[in-house]
């Protein structure tokens, strides 16, 4: 049964009537469900046949914060490829306001996550983690395929990596990828992150923004994912 703001919407907007059919997820799985009752304040369905839903892929994206609104498209966006987890990373050019009411904005994000996994007949909702710093971010992810889109690379692209390292690795394994914030990243980061073994790649000539850029990588590595 739906309820409050989600039954308003399906009834007012959607106008739902009974007998239509709709992908409900329910726990950890999508399954048919036909409305038996609908009210402005509630929505009654009758649950019916498991349908496919689509794995999440082992892709965890760090974040750099930026800009609210674009940080929200990227979440939902991201949300909709498939990630597993995203990580709000406050790099050291990160916007200094932004990192510190990053924290507060936590519990937005994962609604805005939520919502997407329904839309798009997500059966698991990505894991939205609490801001963290670079030395944070490197420290939580010590047995991922680790990738740093970096400005500063010409000789590897994101997608000969997937191709030759992650051929090497095992499939079930998870990768991460790093994403800079405007400005990109500080020589001390990117020493960071070499001397902990992620491994810098590119997206390309063109200068992408963050949220840009984080799109693009999910869809690289979906594409990969689908094919290996």
């Amino acid at each position: 049964m739906l309820l409050d703001a989600q039954a308003a919407h399906l009834a007012r907007v959607l106008r739902a009537q009974i007998g239509q059919e709709f992908d409900i997820v329910a726990g950890n799985t999508v399954r048919r469900g036909v409305i038996e009752q609908v009210s402005p304040d509630a929505v009654e369905f009758s649950l019916h046949e498991e349908v496919e839903a689509a794995d999440s892929l082992p892709l965890v994206v760090a974040l750099s914060i930026v800009r609210f609104e674009r940080m929200e498209w990227a979440l939902e966006k991201l949300t909709e490829l498939g990630v597993a987890r995203i990580i709000p990373l406050a790099a050291q050019r990160s916007e200094k306001h932004l990192v510190q009411a990053a924290a507060k904005r936590s519990e937005r994000w994962r609604k805005i996550a939520r919502e997407s996994a329904q839309q798009s007949r997500r059966s698991t909702i990505p894991e939205i983690c609490d801001p963290m710093s670079v030395p944070q971010c490197i420290a939580e992810m010590p047995d991922a395929l680790r990738l740093l889109l970096s400005e500063q690379e010409r000789s590897q692209s994101l997608w000969e990596s997937l191709m030759t390292i992650g051929a090497q690795s095992s499939r079930m394994g998870t990768i991460c990828a790093a994403i800079g914030p405007e400005g990109g990243w500080t020589p001390p980061e990117l020493s960071g992150f070499a001397e902990s073994g992620w491994r810098s790649v590119s997206l390309g000539p063109h200068i992408l923004r963050t949220e840009t850029a984080a799109i693009t990588v999910a869809g690289v590595v979906s594409a990969w994912w689908m094919g290996a």
